[in-house]
């Protein structure tokens, strides 16, 4: 049998209590981050921002936030710090009170720069932590993670509605104490790790020693093709519901903002649900079938959803992001059981990559929703969960380490 991170760098027993805090942690900053794009309305009202320039504001975020995960998580494998979290929670803080007093696209583009680098810190960090604390139950560690971070980004569209949107972008501002319970809930998280941290760093000699990888090196860098193929089909297609869903439902249907904003939080509470279910489902399954059900089984309510009206526009909003957010836990922790001792590098890959993917596709979007109305976008990415065909060339590891 292989052997894994889990066996060598995990503490003894699954510590609850690192992972509800890690869990609320994400919570709190995906519910910061979540401000940016649910407040497109109100800073495109105010400021008569284009699609394109939406697009533009999300792709600087979406780089800012997915560019520097992978280096960030590489860096903190090489040189870890037990106090990492709440720098990156500074630069979110800082970000956000920064885009309340925006009154230019290029300080826009600056603010939700910094809010991108406090994700792009954030992610990878946590990440690793649930890993070590999650006493090899993997998947359920990243679920319950992954659930606070999907909980958070349906919080964030909500606390826009009420604070936001009423009274304009400025109160933006508001959101800073959020940031600052979140520095609070990472103390405890930060003295648990530099407790561990000694430990931990020998655990990982020892696993770079002595582990055996579950497949060989040609074998693993197809095989991170594949999943990085089944990223991109996820979140091209989440790209055009988070960025854009409040304008297709304002545009085809004629709800208010508040209205929308609201569908909004149905769309991600869905998403939530599906991210708590698939980890616990991959360990005892496996996860190559979750994440066969999860992208290819959203096809069929993505098709039908650009037909139809809004009583049913958001249900199958709901059961989308009910079954396409189960893939996520199950594709990172099958990729970090490729590479078992690098867990930031593998997390900031995975999520910076997503995020990327997501910036990138809003930017494209947008130019099309100008060019051909958004209506169309809807019809166009309906098509992007039928990659999870490719799931077929995932090798199954459970299979192999028994």
């Amino acid at each position: 049998m292989a052997i894994t991170s889990s066996d060598h760098l995990r503490t003894e027993t699954t510590t609850l209590r690192i992972l509800i805090a890690l869990s609320c942690i994400h919570c709190m900053n995906d519910c910061l981050q979540s401000v940016i794009s649910a407040s497109y309305p109100v800073l495109r009202s105010e400021h008569s921002l284009t699609f394109a320039q939406i697009g533009i504001i999300t792709l600087v975020y979406q780089i800012a936030a997915s560019v520097f995960q992978p280096l960030i998580g590489l860096l903190y494998d090489k040189y870890p710090s037990a106090w990492s979290l709440p720098i990156g929670m500074t630069f979110t803080l800082t970000g956000l009170i920064s885009l309340s007093q925006a009154h230019t696209m290029p300080l826009m583009l600056v603010s939700v720069f910094l809010v991108g680098i406090g994700s792009s810190t954030m992610h990878p960090e946590a990440s690793r932590l649930t890993s070590l604390a999650s006493g090899g139950k993997r998947g359920f560690a990243q679920s319950l993670f992954q659930v606070g971070g999907n909980f958070g980004s349906a919080l964030g569209p909500l606390l826009v509605a009420l604070i936001v949107s009423p009274h304009g972008y400025r109160n933006i501002a508001y959101f800073a104490i959020l940031a600052l319970i979140a520095i609070g809930v990472m103390m405890p998280v930060c003295l648990w790790y530099k407790k561990h941290l000694k430990s931990f760093k020998a655990r990982k000699q020892s696993v770079v020693q002595t582990v055996t990888l579950p497949l060989s090196k040609g074998k693993t860098v197809f095989t991170i093709g594949i999943l990085l193929v089944l990223l991109f089909s996820k979140y091209v297609y989440m790209a055009s519901l988070s960025s854009y869903y409040t304008f297709y439902l304002i545009y085809k249907f004629g709800v208010t903002v508040q209205q929308s904003q609201v569908c909004l939080f149905v769309f991600l509470l869905a998403t939530a649900i599906g991210t708590m279910a698939g980890g616990p489902i991959g360990d005892r399954i496996g996860r190559k079938y979750v994440i066969w059900a999860s992208i290819l089984g959203a096809a069929p309510f993505a098709l039908i959803m650009p037909h139809a009206n809004l009583m049913w526009t958001i249900i199958l909003s709901f059961f989308i992001g009910l079954i396409i957010s189960s893939a996520f836990p199950s594709i990172l922790v099958y990729a970090q059981e490729l590479l078992p001792y690098k867990l930031g590098m593998v997390s900031g890959l995975f999520y910076g990559f997503a995020f990327g993917i997501a910036g990138i596709s809003a930017a494209f979007l947008g130019k099309m929703a100008d060019a051909y109305t958004i209506e169309a976008v809807y019809k166009v990415v309906a098509y992007m969960p039928l990659l999870g065909l490719v799931t077929y060339f995932l090798p199954d590891l459970r299979r192999k380490k028994k």
